[in-house]
């Protein structure tokens, strides 16, 4: 109580600024024209120092960590997909050659959680469900399937698959 009072800073106000470009824009005014040659200047020598040295990457940049890029990669959303493969690969028991053109959903579902998945998830958590197989979150599934896929397997004998491709996907 006897120390004097620090000054304080007074926080950002992010209307007075807009957006990023508008905060650099700025900063880079304060700036001689000669000052931001001389930075651009060392910012190149450094990057040629460092492909000279034999590294592949730009120090300039932080490089994301995978962490980062996992995290990223968990938050695509829920959406159609496509493959084009031998029926032969699709692992259904038919021997041929000709292709099709597979379509699948892929993605996460992180924008359709309910209470009930968030109910779901806590009970299993509390150990109130137990050795059940089921799923506190929401599924990328598919919502439609395309139309009947039909073709000749290695001993020309005709087949025809249904609800092979998707056509639409949702979270379920």
């Amino acid at each position: 109580s006897s120390l004097p009072a620090a000054p304080r800073r007074s926080p950002r106000a992010l209307r007075r600024h807009g957006s990023l470009l508008a905060q650099y824009s700025s900063l880079l005014e304060s700036y001689t024209e000669g000052e931001i040659r001389q930075l651009i200047s060392a910012l190149v020598e450094r990057y040629s120092q460092a492909m000279n040295s034999g590294a592949h990457e730009l120090p300039l940049f932080p490089r994301a960590g995978s962490r980062r890029k996992r995290a990223r990669a968990r938050h695509k959303p829920c959406a159609l997909k496509e493959l084009e493969v031998s029926v032969s690969e699709l692992g259904l028991g038919y021997e041929s050659d000709e292709t099709v053109l597979f379509r699948y959903c892929s993605g996460t579902c992180e924008a359709a959680v309910r209470s009930y998945d968030l109910s779901l998830k806590s009970m299993r958590s509390r150990r109130k469900i137990k050795k059940e197989k089921i799923r506190a979150r929401p599924c990328c599934r598919p919502l439609a399937y395309d139309d009947d896929v039909s073709f000749l397997d290695a001993y020309n004998r005709y087949y025809t698959v249904n609800e092979l491709s998707a056509k639409e996907c949702g979270c379920v």
